[in-house]
Protein backbone atom coordinates (compact mmCIF):
# COMPACT_ATOMS: atom_id res chain seq x y z
CA UNK A 1 0.00 0.00 0.00
CA UNK A 2 2.59 2.30 0.93
CA UNK A 3 4.55 3.47 -2.70
CA UNK A 4 6.46 6.55 -2.65
CA UNK A 5 9.92 7.90 -3.97
CA UNK A 6 12.15 10.73 -3.59
CA UNK A 7 12.14 10.99 -7.69
CA UNK A 8 8.24 11.45 -7.18
CA UNK A 9 8.59 14.76 -5.82
CA UNK A 10 9.52 16.14 -8.93
CA UNK A 11 6.28 15.67 -10.39
CA UNK A 12 4.50 17.74 -7.57
CA UNK A 13 2.19 20.33 -8.65
CA UNK A 14 3.15 22.91 -6.30
CA UNK A 15 0.93 25.33 -8.31
CA UNK A 16 -2.03 23.75 -7.40
CA UNK A 17 -1.18 23.90 -3.48
CA UNK A 18 -0.41 27.47 -4.01
CA UNK A 19 -3.59 28.75 -5.53
CA UNK A 20 -5.69 26.72 -2.69
CA UNK A 21 -3.73 28.60 0.11
CA UNK A 22 -4.15 31.74 -1.66
CA UNK A 23 -8.51 30.71 -1.70
CA UNK A 24 -8.28 29.47 2.05
CA UNK A 25 -6.41 32.78 2.91
CA UNK A 26 -8.44 34.98 1.02
CA UNK A 27 -11.35 33.26 2.63
CA UNK A 28 -10.35 33.61 6.25
CA UNK A 29 -10.07 37.05 5.48
CA UNK A 30 -13.03 36.98 4.28
CA UNK A 31 -15.03 35.05 6.87
CA UNK A 32 -13.33 37.34 9.90
CA UNK A 33 -14.85 40.41 7.85
CA UNK A 34 -18.28 38.92 7.90
CA UNK A 35 -18.33 37.71 10.94
CA UNK A 36 -17.10 40.62 12.95
CA UNK A 37 -19.91 42.44 14.11
CA UNK A 38 -19.93 45.40 17.01
CA UNK A 39 -16.30 44.73 18.03
CA UNK A 40 -17.54 40.89 18.45
CA UNK A 41 -13.81 39.96 18.28
CA UNK A 42 -14.09 36.48 20.25
CA UNK A 43 -16.98 35.42 17.94
CA UNK A 44 -14.94 35.64 15.21
CA UNK A 45 -11.83 34.21 16.00
CA UNK A 46 -14.78 31.26 17.14
CA UNK A 47 -15.05 30.64 13.21
CA UNK A 48 -11.51 31.04 12.24
CA UNK A 49 -9.92 28.49 14.65
CA UNK A 50 -12.54 25.97 13.17
CA UNK A 51 -11.51 27.16 9.43
CA UNK A 52 -7.34 27.28 10.68
CA UNK A 53 -7.84 23.93 12.63
CA UNK A 54 -9.51 22.04 9.26
CA UNK A 55 -6.78 23.44 7.22
CA UNK A 56 -3.85 22.24 9.06
CA UNK A 57 -5.44 19.22 9.32
CA UNK A 58 -6.22 18.62 5.53
CA UNK A 59 -2.38 19.71 5.06
CA UNK A 60 -1.42 16.93 6.92
CA UNK A 61 -3.85 14.35 5.32
CA UNK A 62 -2.16 16.02 1.78
CA UNK A 63 0.83 14.79 3.01
CA UNK A 64 -0.17 11.32 4.07
CA UNK A 65 -1.87 10.91 0.65
CA UNK A 66 1.06 11.30 -1.30
CA UNK A 67 2.38 8.13 0.57
CA UNK A 68 -0.04 5.81 -1.18
CA UNK A 69 -0.62 4.67 -4.62
CA UNK A 70 -3.98 6.54 -5.72
CA UNK A 71 -4.52 2.84 -7.65
CA UNK A 72 -4.66 1.25 -4.69
CA UNK A 73 -8.35 2.97 -4.08
CA UNK A 74 -9.91 1.18 -7.19
CA UNK A 75 -9.35 -2.30 -5.74
CA UNK A 76 -11.25 -1.28 -3.07
CA UNK A 77 -13.70 0.34 -4.71
CA UNK A 78 -16.86 -1.79 -3.76
CA UNK A 79 -16.09 -1.70 0.22
CA UNK A 80 -15.82 2.21 -0.15
CA UNK A 81 -19.32 2.17 -2.08
CA UNK A 82 -20.49 0.09 0.65
CA UNK A 83 -19.47 2.06 3.16
CA UNK A 84 -20.49 5.25 1.84
CA UNK A 85 -24.44 3.80 1.87
CA UNK A 86 -23.98 2.25 4.50
CA UNK A 87 -22.93 5.90 6.50
CA UNK A 88 -25.57 7.89 4.55
CA UNK A 89 -28.38 5.70 6.05
CA UNK A 90 -26.95 5.92 9.58
CA UNK A 91 -27.03 9.64 8.98
CA UNK A 92 -30.75 9.68 7.43
CA UNK A 93 -31.61 7.92 11.11
CA UNK A 94 -29.44 8.98 13.64
CA UNK A 95 -28.18 12.57 12.39
CA UNK A 96 -29.24 15.80 13.47
CA UNK A 97 -31.26 18.93 11.35
CA UNK A 98 -29.56 21.90 10.64
CA UNK A 99 -30.79 24.56 8.37
CA UNK A 100 -34.04 21.93 7.64
CA UNK A 101 -31.54 19.18 6.46
CA UNK A 102 -30.64 15.82 8.23
CA UNK A 103 -27.22 15.72 7.40
CA UNK A 104 -25.14 16.30 10.56
CA UNK A 105 -23.35 14.27 12.97
CA UNK A 106 -22.59 16.14 16.62
CA UNK A 107 -19.85 14.40 18.92
CA UNK A 108 -19.43 17.11 21.73
CA UNK A 109 -18.49 20.35 20.01
CA UNK A 110 -17.57 18.95 16.87
CA UNK A 111 -19.94 18.72 14.19
CA UNK A 112 -19.19 16.96 10.87
CA UNK A 113 -21.36 16.24 7.36
CA UNK A 114 -21.08 13.00 6.30
CA UNK A 115 -22.08 13.27 2.87
CA UNK A 116 -19.37 16.01 2.50
CA UNK A 117 -17.08 12.66 2.43
CA UNK A 118 -19.49 11.12 0.85
CA UNK A 119 -18.75 12.96 -2.54
CA UNK A 120 -14.98 12.08 -3.09
CA UNK A 121 -16.14 8.14 -2.25
CA UNK A 122 -18.45 8.72 -4.90
CA UNK A 123 -15.67 10.08 -7.55
CA UNK A 124 -13.51 7.14 -6.42
CA UNK A 125 -16.42 4.23 -7.15
CA UNK A 126 -17.35 6.04 -9.70
CA UNK A 127 -13.80 6.60 -11.28
CA UNK A 128 -13.46 2.47 -10.82
CA UNK A 129 -16.48 1.70 -12.44
CA UNK A 130 -16.31 3.49 -15.44
CA UNK A 131 -12.82 2.57 -16.46
CA UNK A 132 -13.43 -0.74 -15.47
CA UNK A 133 -16.01 -0.62 -18.69
CA UNK A 134 -14.59 1.46 -21.01
CA UNK A 135 -16.30 0.06 -24.09
CA UNK A 136 -19.16 -0.15 -22.70
CA UNK A 137 -19.40 3.87 -21.82
CA UNK A 138 -20.75 4.95 -25.52
CA UNK A 139 -23.61 2.86 -25.10
CA UNK A 140 -26.76 3.58 -23.10
CA UNK A 141 -26.74 0.99 -21.10
CA UNK A 142 -23.20 1.17 -20.14
CA UNK A 143 -24.27 5.05 -19.09
CA UNK A 144 -27.84 3.63 -17.22
CA UNK A 145 -25.43 1.30 -15.18
CA UNK A 146 -23.76 3.92 -14.17
CA UNK A 147 -26.30 6.29 -13.15
CA UNK A 148 -27.64 3.60 -11.42
CA UNK A 149 -24.45 3.47 -9.17
CA UNK A 150 -24.95 7.03 -8.31
CA UNK A 151 -28.54 6.65 -7.58
CA UNK A 152 -28.60 5.21 -4.29
CA UNK A 153 -26.17 8.15 -2.87
CA UNK A 154 -28.55 10.59 -4.57
CA UNK A 155 -31.41 9.32 -3.54
CA UNK A 156 -30.00 8.77 -0.04
CA UNK A 157 -28.98 12.32 0.73
CA UNK A 158 -32.23 13.30 -0.69
CA UNK A 159 -33.84 11.79 1.72
CA UNK A 160 -32.05 13.99 4.48
CA UNK A 161 -33.69 17.12 2.63
CA UNK A 162 -29.91 18.42 1.00
CA UNK A 163 -31.17 18.91 -2.06
CA UNK A 164 -27.67 20.97 -2.95
CA UNK A 165 -25.34 18.34 -2.72
CA UNK A 166 -27.30 15.70 -4.02
CA UNK A 167 -27.16 18.20 -7.23
CA UNK A 168 -23.30 17.56 -6.76
CA UNK A 169 -23.73 14.01 -7.46
CA UNK A 170 -25.80 14.86 -10.14
CA UNK A 171 -22.65 17.03 -11.44
CA UNK A 172 -19.94 14.59 -10.60
CA UNK A 173 -21.56 11.92 -12.34
CA UNK A 174 -21.89 13.77 -15.29
CA UNK A 175 -18.85 15.37 -15.42
CA UNK A 176 -17.11 11.75 -15.37
CA UNK A 177 -19.97 10.30 -18.15
CA UNK A 178 -18.55 12.71 -20.69
CA UNK A 179 -14.83 12.23 -19.87
CA UNK A 180 -15.41 8.27 -19.57
CA UNK A 181 -16.56 8.00 -23.32
CA UNK A 182 -20.35 8.91 -22.24
CA UNK A 183 -22.34 9.53 -25.61
CA UNK A 184 -21.66 13.06 -25.34
CA UNK A 185 -24.83 14.28 -27.92
CA UNK A 186 -27.43 11.96 -25.81
CA UNK A 187 -26.11 13.64 -22.63
CA UNK A 188 -26.43 17.19 -23.65
CA UNK A 189 -29.66 16.55 -25.64
CA UNK A 190 -31.01 15.26 -21.66
CA UNK A 191 -29.54 18.09 -20.42
CA UNK A 192 -30.80 21.36 -22.22
CA UNK A 193 -34.08 18.72 -22.73
CA UNK A 194 -34.63 18.87 -18.66
CA UNK A 195 -32.95 22.85 -18.57
CA UNK A 196 -36.00 24.06 -21.05
CA UNK A 197 -38.50 21.40 -19.08
CA UNK A 198 -37.80 23.04 -15.62
CA UNK A 199 -38.02 26.54 -17.02
CA UNK A 200 -41.38 25.98 -18.69
CA UNK A 201 -43.16 24.52 -15.84
CA UNK A 202 -41.53 27.39 -13.40
CA UNK A 203 -43.14 30.29 -15.61
CA UNK A 204 -46.54 27.96 -15.62
CA UNK A 205 -46.30 27.99 -12.17
CA UNK A 206 -46.10 31.70 -11.72
CA UNK A 207 -48.46 32.68 -14.60
CA UNK A 208 -51.09 29.83 -13.62
CA UNK A 209 -50.27 27.87 -10.47
CA UNK A 210 -48.83 25.18 -11.49
CA UNK A 211 -47.65 22.79 -9.25
CA UNK A 212 -44.25 21.03 -9.69
CA UNK A 213 -44.47 16.89 -8.88
CA UNK A 214 -41.84 16.11 -6.30
CA UNK A 215 -40.85 19.26 -5.59
CA UNK A 216 -41.68 20.80 -1.74
CA UNK A 217 -43.54 24.37 -1.60
CA UNK A 218 -40.46 26.04 -0.87
CA UNK A 219 -38.35 24.34 -3.54
CA UNK A 220 -40.49 25.71 -6.07
CA UNK A 221 -40.43 29.37 -4.34
CA UNK A 222 -36.74 29.37 -4.93
CA UNK A 223 -37.33 28.04 -8.11
CA UNK A 224 -39.58 31.32 -9.08
CA UNK A 225 -37.81 33.30 -7.51
CA UNK A 226 -35.02 32.97 -10.01
CA UNK A 227 -37.12 34.49 -12.63
CA UNK A 228 -38.12 37.24 -10.58
CA UNK A 229 -36.88 37.47 -6.95
CA UNK A 230 -39.47 40.26 -6.42
CA UNK A 231 -42.51 37.85 -6.66
CA UNK A 232 -41.34 36.74 -2.49
CA UNK A 233 -39.08 39.99 -2.02
CA UNK A 234 -39.46 39.72 2.27
CA UNK A 235 -39.35 35.61 1.83
CA UNK A 236 -37.26 33.51 -0.64
CA UNK A 237 -36.56 36.56 -2.77
CA UNK A 238 -34.55 38.46 -0.37
CA UNK A 239 -31.46 36.36 -0.34
CA UNK A 240 -31.19 37.54 -4.14
CA UNK A 241 -32.13 41.27 -3.78
CA UNK A 242 -29.33 41.70 -0.95
CA UNK A 243 -26.67 39.85 -2.58
CA UNK A 244 -27.29 41.73 -5.73
CA UNK A 245 -27.33 44.85 -4.12
CA UNK A 246 -24.16 43.88 -2.24
CA UNK A 247 -22.12 42.87 -5.14
CA UNK A 248 -23.05 45.67 -7.09
CA UNK A 249 -22.58 48.54 -4.58
CA UNK A 250 -18.58 47.04 -4.45
CA UNK A 251 -17.98 48.82 -7.52
CA UNK A 252 -14.83 48.54 -9.31
CA UNK A 253 -12.28 48.61 -6.08
CA UNK A 254 -14.86 47.50 -3.42
CA UNK A 255 -15.66 49.72 -0.10
CA UNK A 256 -12.68 47.76 2.19
CA UNK A 257 -12.71 45.27 4.57
CA UNK A 258 -14.94 45.25 7.27
CA UNK A 259 -16.49 48.14 5.66
CA UNK A 260 -19.04 46.51 3.55
CA UNK A 261 -22.65 47.90 4.27
CA UNK A 262 -24.87 45.25 3.93
CA UNK A 263 -22.14 42.57 5.20
CA UNK A 264 -21.46 44.90 8.48
CA UNK A 265 -25.78 45.89 8.74
CA UNK A 266 -26.44 41.99 8.53
CA UNK A 267 -28.67 42.73 5.42
CA UNK A 268 -26.83 40.20 3.58
CA UNK A 269 -28.03 36.50 4.91
CA UNK A 270 -25.67 33.34 5.66
CA UNK A 271 -22.62 35.97 4.63
CA UNK A 272 -19.87 33.72 6.04
CA UNK A 273 -20.99 30.50 4.53
CA UNK A 274 -23.31 29.96 1.23
CA UNK A 275 -23.30 33.75 0.27
CA UNK A 276 -19.86 34.90 0.94
CA UNK A 277 -18.73 35.56 -2.54
CA UNK A 278 -21.77 38.87 -2.41
CA UNK A 279 -18.87 39.99 0.82
CA UNK A 280 -16.09 39.99 -1.69
CA UNK A 281 -18.00 41.96 -4.22
CA UNK A 282 -18.66 44.54 -1.75
CA UNK A 283 -16.11 44.60 0.05
CA UNK A 284 -13.31 43.83 -2.60
CA UNK A 285 -15.00 44.99 -5.87
CA UNK A 286 -14.87 43.02 -9.42
CA UNK A 287 -10.93 43.21 -9.22
CA UNK A 288 -10.94 41.25 -5.87
CA UNK A 289 -14.09 39.47 -7.24
CA UNK A 290 -12.34 38.21 -10.35
CA UNK A 291 -9.20 38.00 -9.07
CA UNK A 292 -11.15 34.98 -6.91
CA UNK A 293 -12.53 33.86 -10.10
CA UNK A 294 -9.35 33.75 -11.74
CA UNK A 295 -7.80 31.82 -9.02
CA UNK A 296 -10.38 28.97 -9.46
CA UNK A 297 -10.37 28.87 -13.53
CA UNK A 298 -6.20 28.15 -13.28
CA UNK A 299 -6.98 25.72 -10.74
CA UNK A 300 -9.43 24.14 -12.91
CA UNK A 301 -7.02 24.12 -16.07
CA UNK A 302 -4.40 22.63 -13.74
CA UNK A 303 -6.64 19.80 -13.06
CA UNK A 304 -7.17 19.36 -17.13
CA UNK A 305 -3.88 19.07 -17.67
CA UNK A 306 -3.60 16.86 -14.75
CA UNK A 307 -6.11 14.19 -15.52
CA UNK A 308 -5.12 14.55 -19.03
CA UNK A 309 -1.52 13.57 -18.50
CA UNK A 310 -2.61 10.86 -15.76
CA UNK A 311 -0.82 7.53 -15.70
CA UNK A 312 -4.17 5.60 -16.55
CA UNK A 313 -7.93 6.23 -16.60
CA UNK A 314 -9.22 5.37 -12.97
CA UNK A 315 -6.47 8.45 -12.57
CA UNK A 316 -8.32 10.26 -15.23
CA UNK A 317 -11.35 10.13 -13.70
CA UNK A 318 -10.50 11.00 -10.25
CA UNK A 319 -9.10 14.00 -11.24
CA UNK A 320 -11.92 14.81 -14.02
CA UNK A 321 -14.44 13.74 -10.78
CA UNK A 322 -12.88 16.06 -8.38
CA UNK A 323 -12.61 19.10 -10.68
CA UNK A 324 -16.71 18.46 -11.84
CA UNK A 325 -17.10 18.43 -7.76
CA UNK A 326 -15.47 21.61 -7.85
CA UNK A 327 -16.70 23.55 -10.82
CA UNK A 328 -20.45 22.64 -9.65
CA UNK A 329 -19.85 24.41 -6.82
CA UNK A 330 -18.17 27.05 -7.67
CA UNK A 331 -21.13 27.88 -10.36
CA UNK A 332 -23.96 27.05 -8.85
CA UNK A 333 -22.39 29.26 -5.70
CA UNK A 334 -21.66 31.99 -7.84
CA UNK A 335 -24.46 31.47 -9.71
CA UNK A 336 -26.93 31.84 -6.82
CA UNK A 337 -25.74 34.78 -5.92
CA UNK A 338 -25.72 37.07 -8.97
CA UNK A 339 -29.19 35.80 -9.22
CA UNK A 340 -28.54 33.11 -12.45
CA UNK A 341 -29.05 29.58 -10.36
CA UNK A 342 -31.21 28.71 -7.90
CA UNK A 343 -30.48 29.11 -4.02
CA UNK A 344 -29.18 26.02 -2.60
CA UNK A 345 -26.80 25.39 0.34
CA UNK A 346 -24.02 24.77 -1.17
CA UNK A 347 -20.92 26.77 0.30
CA UNK A 348 -17.87 27.98 -1.93
CA UNK A 349 -14.96 26.04 -2.29
CA UNK A 350 -11.74 26.88 0.38
CA UNK A 351 -13.27 29.84 0.52
CA UNK A 352 -16.91 29.41 2.76
CA UNK A 353 -17.02 28.52 6.17
CA UNK A 354 -17.23 25.17 7.02
CA UNK A 355 -14.93 22.47 8.66
CA UNK A 356 -16.20 19.67 6.80
CA UNK A 357 -16.33 21.12 3.25
CA UNK A 358 -12.96 22.34 4.06
CA UNK A 359 -11.67 19.36 5.01
CA UNK A 360 -13.18 17.39 2.00
CA UNK A 361 -11.68 19.69 -0.52
CA UNK A 362 -8.47 19.23 0.60
CA UNK A 363 -8.70 15.51 0.84
CA UNK A 364 -9.37 16.30 -3.00
CA UNK A 365 -6.79 18.11 -3.86
CA UNK A 366 -4.57 15.26 -2.00
CA UNK A 367 -6.17 13.48 -4.34
CA UNK A 368 -5.47 15.44 -7.67
CA UNK A 369 -1.83 15.49 -6.09
CA UNK A 370 -1.10 12.28 -5.86
CA UNK A 371 -2.26 11.20 -9.61
CA UNK A 372 0.09 14.25 -10.83
CA UNK A 373 2.94 12.63 -8.66
CA UNK A 374 2.12 9.44 -10.11
CA UNK A 375 2.01 10.39 -14.15
CA UNK A 376 4.61 8.18 -15.31
CA UNK A 377 6.68 5.52 -13.85
CA UNK A 378 9.71 5.93 -12.22
CA UNK A 379 13.36 5.39 -14.16
CA UNK A 380 16.04 3.28 -11.86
Amino acid sequence: MIDFNRKLIRNFDFSVLLIVLLLISIGMMIIASATYFNTMEEYSKSFLKVQLTATVLGLLIIAVIQFVDYRWLKEYSSIIYLFTLAILTVTLVFASTVSGSKSWFRLGPVSFQPSEIAKLAMIIVLAAFISSRENEMKYLSGMLKTCGVAALPVLLVLAQNDLGTSLVFIGITIGMLYVGGGNAKLMTFVIVTAIVLVLVLVLLSIYYDFSFPFLKAYQLKRLQVLIDPYIDPYGHGYNIIQSKIAIGSGQLFGKGLFNGTQNQLRFLPEQHTDFIFPVIGEELGFVGATFVLILYFTLLIRCVFISRDARDSFGTLVVVGVASMWMFHILENVGMTMGVMPVTGIPLPFVSYGGSSLLTNLIAVGLVLNVRMRKQKIMF
